[in-house]
């Protein structure tokens, strides 16, 4: 009993340990599949995380493509539009050029045709006179005379010099320019015509006009030349008479009348007033007259502003070209060649309200801006006062033989004028026209754009002396080679002519 109690108790302790390792095993195998679901989460999420990182580096990576694409895509299309630009401004400058060339050969067409009129009307007055003599000729075979011809001038239609030439000193020498001399008289028995006596001269240098006149040099050569009102020389040919009572009138014909002298106006007596006073006297007389003569004083005075300043360009523009940029009333040009001068003179004037509207805003200080501002308005196809570039190279013109800053240089150099200008040092110079000369001469010698930096420096000159209430000062073209000698390093003649062209 006691063995089948111990073997019951070996089976159950067996069956224990049995259970216990087959619960051991279960949790063995438990914990085995556990690690296992485990180590494929991990897995699992590692293989998420690389996807997701995978997928965020190519996300970047489109980005950066896209982000590259845009840069390239706005790097072409600026590329394209600056192309554009250019395109359109040589296209611009080729019709400018065009426009230009056209105009020329219009005005050199119309100079061939007056020439061909001149040469046309000279050749039948040469005809005229021929015949005329061979008739004299028979006559004088007839009459034993000869009776010569007379070329009458009337009065009015020999124009008006005085005022035209440069003031001469008292006490100097005048000589009238294209007056010819008076020819010794013929010694015949009964001479037709009496030699007038030399015409006086008048102040400014011009002879007087008689009634009676010698041919000058220049008709002598190409004959006269026609009038486009009609004819102002006419020219009386006495025939051969034929009974005393013709022989009468054609002896009245050809004697002249006695001819009475100018007399010179005198000079008005020199005034005490200064510049500015006197140029304020004529701005209230100014603002007294009616409107229409006002007018036509500002539409004369900005015609004449802009004829001399071009002309120092080398740009002579011609009346018509003037008075129909000018004239309000002309809104479209007529004439196709005149579109390219008349836009100039127009913009030329725009440029020259500017100053007027400058001059007039004295507490506004004058800056880099001012000087871009006033070549914009002359050149509007640079674009505006933010966009405007200086010139790049060194510019080649035949009468410009002064210094130029160098095109580094020149952004520095203009700003170093209008801080001087903006300075104490020309307040203690106390004469408005020596500043205004000298801020001229240097920007000039600067020469900060490509064309017209002359004009500019003109205008920028007459903005400051319009402020210190000074006229502007325009400089006379037949001054043009003093004044660019002058800019070879003579500021003193500069200072000179500016004074002289205001108190003109």
């Amino acid at each position: 009993l006691q063995k089948e109690r111990e073997r019951e108790r070996e089976q159950l302790r067996k069956q224990k340990e049995k259970e216990r390792l087959q619960k051991e095993r279960e949790r063995e195998q438990l914990r085995q599949q556990k690690e296992k679901e485990a180590e494929q989460r991990r897995l699992e999420r590692e293989q998420a995380r690389i996807a997701a990182q995978k997928a965020r580096e190519e996300e970047r990576e489109r980005k950066r493509q896209e982000a590259a694409e845009e840069r390239a895509r706005k790097l072409a299309e600026r590329e394209a539009a600056r192309e554009e630009a250019r395109r359109q401004k040589e296209e611009e400058r080729a019709r400018r050029e065009a426009e230009r060339e056209a105009y020329r050969k219009a005005k050199e067409a119309e100079r061939e045709r007056l020439r061909a009129e001149r040469e046309a009307a000279r050749r039948a007055l040469e005809g005229k006179v021929a015949r005329a003599s061979k008739r004299l000729q028979r006559g004088d075979g007839l009459l034993g005379r000869g009776i010569t011809t007379t070329r009458v001038y009337r009065p009015e239609a020999i124009p008006d010099q005085s005022g035209t030439t440069r003031r001469i000193p008292e006490g100097a020498a005048v000589r009238p320019l294209g007056v010819r001399p008076p020819p010794l008289p013929q010694l015949q028995p009964q001479p037709a015509v009496t030699t007038p006596p030399t015409p006086p001269t008048t102040e400014a240098g011009a002879a007087a006009a008689p009634t009676v006149a010698q041919p000058t040099p220049t008709e002598s050569a190409q004959g006269p030349e026609p009038s486009p009102e009609g004819a102002e020389k006419t020219e009386q040919t006495v025939s051969a008479p034929s009974q005393p009572a013709e022989l009468e009138r054609a002896a009245a014909l050809t004697t002249p009348k006695p001819v009475e002298p100018t007399r010179a106006t005198p000079p008005p007596p020199p005034s005490s007033l200064g510049i500015e006073e006197r140029y304020q006297r004529i701005l209230e007389r100014l603002a007294n007259a009616d409107p229409a003569f006002q007018r036509e004083y500002r539409e004369n005075f900005d015609m004449s502003w802009i004829y001399h300043d071009s002309a120092l360009e080398g740009v002579v523009y011609t009346y018509q070209e003037l008075k129909t940029a000018i004239d309000p009333n002309v809104q479209i040009v007529p004439d196709s060649s005149l579109q390219p001068a008349c836009e100039e003179i127009r913009r030329h004037r725009q440029a020259i309200e500017l100053v007027r509207e400058l001059a007039e805003r004295k507490r506004v200080p004058i800056t880099v801006d001012t000087i871009k501002r006033l070549y914009v308005t002359l050149h509007p196809e640079e674009g505006d006062v933010k966009t405007v570039k200086y010139r790049k190279d060194i510019p080649q013109h035949r009468l410009y033989f002064h210094e130029y800053a160098a095109p580094d240089k020149i952004a520095y150099r203009v700003r170093q004028i209008v801080d001087w200008l903006n300075g104490p040092e020309p307040k203690k110079m106390k004469n408005p026209l020596r500043v205004a000369a000298r801020v001229h001469y240097d920007l000039v010698r600067v020469f900060p754009f490509t064309t017209d930096s002359g004009k500019v420096a003109r205008l920028l000159m007459n903005v400051i002396l319009l402020r210190a209430g000074y006229p502007p000062a325009i400089i006379h073209s037949t001054e043009r080679q003093r004044y660019y000698e002058a800019l070879k390093g003579q500021l003193p003649v500069i200072i000179q002519m500016v004074a002289d062209a205001i108190s003109n």
